[in-house]
C-alpha cells in the first residue's frame, strides 16, 4: 500500500476508487458548503472536493472519512492487525520461547519502519498567506461565531519536558493573524499551556490542517499520555512521519507534509471570547473566554488542499473515524485494565456522555474494580454515563446492550450517581462549565439468578392520569419513554411522573417527544444522554444503607431540554432552499 502524505494524495486515491465527487460550481463557505455536506453525508455519500470557493484560492474537501470503505482505503488492514498481534503477543510471551518470538519476527521491524526521520526540504514550507482571512472561512451553523477550523491538528510540548502532544481542538479564525485556542483542561494540550502559564511563558503550537490522514486520526485517537500522537501516525502510515527542522520558522520541528501549517505562541494570561459553535454533540457549544494563538507563519503546500469537516447531531462523518479508533484500540485495553475485556464510548452521545464495558466478575464486585479503572483512565475518565455487565455481548449494539443491563440490574446495589466531579466541556447538562456527575449502571450476571428480571413488560398497560403526559412509547422490555410538557423552572414533573401508574416498568425516560426519541437506537442515544446530567435528573425512591443509597424501581429520567443546554442545531431555511436551488441536481444525482 503506497502511503498516503498529502490530502491531494487522498483525494486522488479516492478519485480513482469512485469515492468522490467533484463540485466545480462556485459555493458560499458560509453556510452553502456545510449544508451540502450534510446532505450528502445523509446519504451516505462520497467525498466532496470544492474547487471554487468563494473567497479563497485553496479547494476544500470533506467527507474524506465518511464511510468505512474510505477509512480502509485510508488506512488498509494492516494497522488493525498488528494492533491485534501485538496484543496477543503481550498476553502470551510469558515465559519467553524462541518458539513464539519466531512466529512473530516481523514485529520486529516495527522499530524500523515507525518514528519521525528529518528530511531537507518540506513541501509545507513552499508557500504562505500574509492573513487567515485568505484561508478558507467554513461556517457550518448559523449561530457560530464565526469561521473555524473543523479538522484542526494541534501540537505542542511540554514546557520542562519537551514531550509532544497532537489534538484536535477547534480554531476559530479571528482577524489577520489571530485564531482561538479551544485547548481544554481535560487534553494534553491543556495542559501543556497549563504548565506554561505558571511559568509566566508563552506556549510555541502549530496548527496543521490536512497532509497524511494519519496525522488526522492520531489527533482524535484517546492514547496514552505516553504513547506520541506523531510516533502513532507514523504506525497508521506505515513509515516514518517526514519532519523539518527551522529554527527561523519554529523552535518545534514541522511535519514536512501538512497542507498548511499555522505557527506561532499562546500568550499567558490573556483570553479572547470564543464560540459558539455547532458541535458534535448536536448543540451549540457556547461563547467563553479561550487562550489564542498569535500567528509569525501561515504556510503551505504548493498543492494544498483545506481538509475540512461538518459536525453536528449524530451521526455525521466523525461517527466512522470513532468507530474505527475503537476497533483499532479495543485489543489494548485488556492491557492497561486488566479487569476490562471490552468498551464502547457511542458516538451517538457526543461519545463521552454513554459508554459500555464488558468486565470479569471472577469474586464479589470485581465488575466494580473495572468500572472504576475505566473511569480513570485517559478519555475515558470524561465519560458521563457508563454501563457495565460481565455478559458477553456486542458492545456495538446498544439495544442488545442496554437489554443485558436491564434485566440483570437491581438499581438497590447496582446504580451509583457519583455528583460534584469533572465532566466535559462541552457537555452543558449540568448548567455549568467543567462540572457535573456520573452514573454507574452494572448489569452483573450473579450465579444464583443469571437474569434477574426475565420478565419485564413489553406493552405499556399502565394509566396517566396527568394531562401533561402522553404518548408513552416501549423502547425494550422495562423500558418505556414518556412525553411531557416542556421543562419550566421547578417544575417537578419527573417526580410527578414517579406517582403515576406506570405498569411495572422499571426505567422511564421523560422527553419533549417520545416518537422522535424512540425511531432509532442512535435517536434514543441521543435524547436521552446528552439532555441528562445524573445528579440533578435521576428520580426515584430511595433508602439509605450502610451509607449507600438504595434506588427503589421504577426510575425516571427527566430527559427533557433545560433553559440552560443550548440550543439544537437547525440549518437556516434560507440555506436549505439556496442549496436545493444551486445544488439539488447535484445532491440527488448522489
Amino acid at each position: 500500500m503506497v502511503s498516503l502524505r498529502s490530502t491531494n494524495d487522498f483525494v486522488r486515491l479516492l478519485q480513482s476508487e469512485g469515492e468522490l465527487r467533484v463540485i466545480s460550481d462556485l459555493v458560499d463557505p458560509h453556510l452553502e458548503l456545510a449544508e451540502i455536506q450534510r446532505r450528502v453525508v445523509a446519504k451516505k455519500g462520497p467525498a466532496l472536493l470544492f474547487t471554487n470557493v468563494k473567497g479563497t484560492k485553496f479547494p476544500v474537501a470533506t467527507n474524506l472519512y465518511g464511510s468505512e470503505k474510505r477509512i480502509h482505503l485510508a488506512f488498509g488492514p494492516k494497522p488493525v492487525a498488528t494492533i491485534q498481534r501485538l496484543a496477543k503477543l503481550a498476553k502470551e510471551i510469558f515465559p519467553p520461547r524462541f518458539s513464539k518470538l519466531w512466529k512473530e519476527r516481523s514485529l520486529g521491524l516495527l522499530p524500523f519502519q515507525v518514528g519521525l526521520k528529518q528530511v531537507r526540504r518540506a513541501p509545507v514550507l513552499s508557500g504562505s498567506v500574509l492573513s487567515t482571512q485568505e484561508l478558507p472561512q467554513v461556517v457550518s451553523w448559523p449561530k457560530d461565531g464565526g469561521a473555524f477550523v473543523t479538522l484542526p491538528l494541534v501540537y505542542t510540548q511540554h514546557p520542562e519536558s519537551g514531550n509532544g502532544n497532537l489534538g484536535m481542538y477547534r480554531v476559530q479564525l479571528f482577524k489577520d493573524k489571530t485564531v482561538g485556542m479551544h485547548i481544554q483542561i481535560h487534553r494534553g494540550g491543556g495542559f501543556h499551556y497549563y504548565e506554561a502559564e505558571k511559568k509566566g511563558e508563552s506556549l510555541p503550537a502549530h496548527v496543521y490542517i490536512g497532509g497524511p490522514p494519519a496525522l488526522t486520526i492520531a489527533a482524535v485517537a484517546p492514547l496514552p499520555e505516553e504513547i506520541p500522537e506523531l510516533v502513532f501516525a507514523s504506525f497508521l502510515m506505515g513509515e516514518k512521519l517526514r519532519m523539518k527542522k527551522d529554527k527561523t520558522v519554529s523552535p518545534y520541528p514541522i511535519v514536512a507534509d501538512a497542507d498548511f501549517a499555522l505557527i506561532g505562541s499562546i500568550p499567558p494570561y490573556v483570553r479572547k471570547p470564543e464560540g459558539p459553535f455547532g458541535d458534535h454533540y448536536g448543540y451549540y457549544s457556547l461563547l467563553h473566554d479561550y487562550p489564542y494563538l498569535d500567528l509569525k507563519h501561515i504556510l503551505h503546500r504548493k498543492d494544498a488542499i483545506w481538509a475540512a469537516t461538518v459536525v453536528g447531531r449524530p451521526p455525521q462523518e466523525d461517527h466512522y473515524i470513532a468507530e474505527f479508533l475503537q476497533d483499532l484500540l479495543s485489543p489494548m485495553f485488556p492491557l492497561v485494565m486488566p479487569q476490562v475485556l471490552g468498551v464502547w464510548a457511542y458516538e451517538e452521545s457526543g461519545v463521552h456522555s454513554l459508554a459500555a464495558a464488558v468486565v470479569k466478575e471472577r469474586y464479589f464486585r470485581e465488575a466494580f474494580m473495572g468500572a472504576l479503572r475505566i473511569l480513570g483512565e485517559g478519555q475515558l475518565s470524561l465519560t458521563k454515563c457508563l454501563l457495565v455487565t460481565n455478559e458477553k455481548v456486542n458492545l456495538k449494539n446498544f439495544s442488545e446492550t442496554f437489554k443485558v443491563i436491564t434485566e440483570r440490574s437491581d438499581p438497590k446495589t447496582d446504580f451509583f450517581i457519583f455528583s460534584h466531579i469533572s465532566q466535559d466541556t462541552l457537555d452543558y447538562t449540568s448548567g455549568t462549565v467543567n462540572k457535573g456527575s456520573k452514573l454507574l449502571w452494572m448489569g452483573i450476571t450473579d450465579a444464583n439468578a443469571p437474569v434477574k428480571f426475565p420478565n419485564l413488560p413489553k406493552e405499556f398497560t399502565g394509566n396517566l392520569k396527568d394531562k401533561r403526559f402522553s404518548k408513552p412509547k416501549v423502547f425494550l422490555p422495562g423500558v418505556l419513554v414518556v412525553e411531557g410538557s416542556p421543562y419550566t423552572t421547578n417544575d417537578q414533573l419527573a417526580k410527578t411522573l414517579l406517582e403515576e401508574d406506570l405498569g411495572r416498568f422499571h426505567y422511564v425516560f421523560l422527553v419533549d417527544d417520545s416518537e422522535d426519541a424512540v425511531k432509532t437506537d442512535s435517536d434514543f442515544i441521543w435524547t436521552m444522554f446528552t439532555r441528562m446530567e445524573p445528579a440533578s435528573d435521576v428520580y426515584a425512591r430511595t433508602e439509605t444503607r450502610a451509607n449507600h443509597i438504595a434506588y427503589q424501581v421504577p426510575i425516571v429520567f427527566d430527559c427533557r431540554m433545560k433553559p440552560w443546554i443550548p440550543e439544537v442545531l437547525i440549518p437556516l431555511p434560507e440555506t436549505v432552499k439556496q442549496v436545493d436551488t444551486k445544488f439539488g441536481r447535484i445532491i440527488d444525482s448522489i
